[in-house]
């Protein structure tokens, strides 16, 4: 217990906060403070590690100074009160972290010039990770080293402080952060380019998983799952849907093979609130799987595309529907998923175009899943969707029972596969990047639960058609005409060819010949 202390007037009124452009504008300036004297790989850790610490700071003096207030107007005593607000149990009841006073924002502003900075953030973050179990191994403590400018690293503490991550009645702290970091993830994805995708996937595309899987209880899995998008949008769909105050009932899984992105992903999940299990360390989902025994209603993911260089093997339990080739793990990635199901649950997986359909190996894993009646949806998606890359992607909907299943209502659908071609929806939002529109993502989502016959479907009362250019349901013979592959273009009808009138002609000379001949041969 530290040294009682005063009651200071600041106890008495919570901290004003900060917009969230504002936020950001301040805090991408602290980015730009860090370009060229830190490794552009470990800008993320850097800038997102000091702006969860500043918000778990802010939370917390936010909620003492919220109970100071409250005790005093219960006449409790002064010094009473300063021995609540070091009571640990007054934090953690309310889901607020504990953060120990040496890892307080305002300690180490007035610390830093005289203890060193890098110093005192090391020990702040050791400090938190130890006394909040959710946190440890996810902080990091890299700043108290021979390569960090420690005069850059003041400068950009004292930029920090300026932003305030307190609520107010319009929107609650979490929600502020929330946006900060998603606004940051985004930027550094773009910076990063190519490697930016390895942990970022673009909330459109996020989004229609989401939005078509609707998980509004259960397991859900993502085994390649990046920074913890899918989870923090399956927990905002249930928001939007159920209300804020719902309890969402929702078990969050997740695997990333990227220590520093694993990282990010778990700091995601808590600023959200999510607790969820990303198991105890980072690893290759597709050598190493950390859920081995996990069976979810839910799949979602977006792997890499298209790994070549991925360690095969051939006796692994999960090639049921054939061995995936040395040089693509598309169908690893599938089969993965598969293996993960529930009895009932359904999967959303983003890959490459060429999955649909490839030939030789992949071809024969493909018709074997098609004839296991795996495939309940393809969906082709525009392109430049991904900033980071150029390759054309298509949604795969994978689920294990296609009948009606009882309560549920469902449609029965065994024998068949949904195909949407939705190549030329979305809208540019910059010069090289395309999101799906509101529209776009109702569009998709309502066509497949129309045809699914999902209780949303019922309650919207909307019902399944097939429609020249958007959609077709194939039947399993279909497919096999089309010698299994999926590509949504070869399914969905485009419409008759138009017939062009010939124009009125005389009835004589070479110009009622060819009138003839259109009337034998048009």
């Amino acid at each position: 217990m530290p040294p009682r202390e005063k009651k200071s007037t600041e106890q008495e009124e919570t901290l004003s906060s900060s917009t969230p452009e504002e936020i950001q504008a301040i805090l991408w300036k602290a980015a730009d403070k860090l370009r060229g004297s830190v490794d552009s790989a470990q800008y993320k850790e850097f800038v997102l590690g000091l702006i969860f610490l500043k918000y778990v700071s802010d939370a917390f003096d936010e909620h003492r100074n919220k109970l100071a207030k409250e005790l005093a107007e219960d006449g409790v005593s002064d010094d009473r009160i300063v021995d609540c607000l070091e009571d640990r149990d007054e934090y953690t009841g309310a889901h607020i972290f504990w953060v120990p006073e040496t890892a307080r924002w305002s300690w180490i502003a007035a610390n830093a010039k005289s203890q060193g900075v890098g110093k005192l953030l090391d020990e702040a973050m050791d400090a938190v990770m130890r006394e909040n179990a959710a946190l440890t191994g996810v902080l990091p403590v890299i700043f108290n080293r021979d390569n960090v400018d420690q005069k850059r690293l003041a400068e950009l503490v004292d930029l920090i402080s300026d932003a305030r991550f307190g609520g107010n009645e319009e929107k609650p702290a979490q929600d502020v952060l929330s946006e900060v970091y998603e606004y940051f993830l985004v930027n550094f994805a773009r910076a990063e380019g190519k490697q930016g995708g390895e942990f970022y996937t673009p909330q459109s595309v996020v989004r229609l998983i989401v939005e078509i899987l609707e998980p509004y209880n259960g397991r859900v899995y993502d085994p390649a799952c990046g920074s913890g998008g899918m989870f923090v949008q399956a927990s905002k769909f249930i928001e939007t849907h159920r209300g804020r105050g719902h309890n969402p009932d929702i078990a969050v899984y997740g695997q990333e093979i990227n220590q520093r992105t694993w990282r990010l992903a778990k700091m995601n999940l808590a600023i959200h609130g999510i607790d969820g299990n990303l198991a105890g360390r980072w690893g290759d989902t597709l050598t190493d799987d950390m859920h081995p025994d996990l069976k979810a209603d839910f799949v979602m993911a977006n792997p890499p595309f298209n790994i070549s260089d991925w360690a095969r093997d051939e006796s692994d339990v999960r090639w049921r529907y054939g061995v995936p080739p040395r040089n693509n793990a598309n169908f690893a990635w599938l089969q993965h998923a598969v293996s993960k199901l529930a009895d009932r649950g359904t999967a959303a997986i983003v890959l490459a175009n060429s999955s649909h359909s490839s030939p030789r190996i992949e071809a024969e894993i493909r018709r074997a899943m098609v004839e296991a009646d795996l495939v309940a949806c393809m969906v082709a998606l525009p392109p430049q969707l991904f900033r980071t890359t150029q390759i054309p992607v298509c949604l795969w909907l994978l689920t294990k029972d296609k009948s009606p299943q009882g309560a549920k209502r469902l449609d029965d659908r065994r024998g068949k596969t949904l195909f949407i071609d939705a190549h030329g929806m979305g809208e540019m939002v910059g010069r090289t990047e395309r999101a799906l529109t509101e529209a776009d993502l109702t569009k998709i989502a309502d066509t497949y639960h129309a045809w699914r016959g999902t209780a949303s479907a019922r309650e919207a009362n909307l019902s399944y058609q097939d429609e020249s250019g958007f959609c077709f349901s194939a039947d399993m013979a279909t497919v096999r005409e089309h010698a299994y592959a999926l590509a949504p273009a070869r399914y969905v009808d485009t419409g008759p060819p138009v017939a062009l009138e010939p124009p009125e002609v005389p009835r004589s000379g070479p110009a009622a010949l060819m009138k003839d001949l259109y009337a034998i041969f048009g």
